[in-house]
């Protein structure tokens, strides 16, 4: 039987989830970005907002991403309120903060949580580009240490999906100071013999990808999702050379070998389920 607690945690997610997927729908609306079609709302929503005609995959928020993957009333979130002051005086950077969280509905860029996936219990992470370009200052370094302790603490798979442009310019040293942190904390779930699978999206860039997103025992990608410290326009410059067609994109990085597998967001739930089954202990029961 379901809690009233649970029920009203519930009705929470569908508001946020539905506030995130009308921000999705108009963001697309009209035309898509890849190839031009029209598509309708609902046709959206129905492929996981991924554009039927090209396979775009649009930017959809963190709470949207767990709605598809977890299963009903499995969701809590963890750190829900955590925050970090603007201890470098920042200029603007405490105003910037309040506007995000009032159009986003987010307190931080990152949202991690307790749930399932078909009956198995995980710990999830997911950075939500919307915030900041999804970039790690010292809340989202320590709510994204909180849920890999969590995961060591309670022996549960980890998964993190990372969207982002690095750490975070406001925060200074500060920020790059959560490179090491949740490193080491991966680290220790690792010698725990904890399981964490790295779900790379567009885009995975700077400091997420010099930690976390690439120390994952399975890392995923999205179609088409841009996976890189600098960016490509930046390489070029540096070395006065021409980057190859496609580099530092998932395909390229599948071939190359620094990716395990593109997973289109249609797949994303049965394959998560798929390896969680592979790499489990049998017991998925959850409660």
């Amino acid at each position: 039987m379901i809690s009233p607690f649970s029920q009203r945690r519930e009705r929470l997610m569908d508001l946020k989830t539905q506030r995130e997927s009308k921000a999705v729908q108009r963001n697309a609306a009209g035309a898509c970005a890849g190839c031009g079609a029209a598509v309708e709302k609902q046709a959206l929503a129905n492929a996981a907002y991924v554009c039927p005609h090209c396979g775009r995959h649009h930017t959809i928020g963190a709470y949207l991403r767990l709605s598809l993957l977890l299963d009903p009333n499995s969701f809590t979130e963890l750190d829900e309120h955590l925050t970090a002051p603007n201890v470098l005086n920042f200029p603007g950077y405490e105003e910037k903060r309040k506007a995000l969280r009032r159009s986003t509905g987010l307190t931080e860029a990152v949202v991690t949580a307790t749930g399932a996936i078909d009956g198995q219990p995980v710990v999830v992470a997911v950075l939500d580009s919307r915030f900041f370009m999804g970039s790690m200052g010292v809340a989202v370094g320590e709510k994204i240490t909180r849920a890999v302790e969590h995961a060591t603490l309670h022996a549960l798979p980890l998964i993190i999906f990372s969207a982002s442009g690095g750490a975070r310019m406001q925060e200074g040293i500060l920020s790059l100071m959560q490179m090491a942190k949740t490193s080491a904390a991966l680290a220790r779930f690792s010698q725990a013999g904890g399981l964490y699978i790295s779900y790379l999206t567009h885009p995975t860039t700077g400091g997420v990808t010099a930690s976390f997103a690439s120390l994952g025992d399975i890392t995923l990608a999205e179609p088409g999702a841009l996976i890189g410290f600098a960016g490509p326009r930046v390489i070029e410059q540096t070395i006065g050379q021409k980057l190859p067609e496609g580099f530092q994109r998932s395909e390229y990085l599948e071939e190359h070998g620094f990716i395990d597998q593109i997973v289109p967001r249609a797949a994303m739930r049965e394959t998560l389920s798929l390896l969680l089954r592979l790499h489990g202990k049998g017991d998925t029961s959850y409660g």
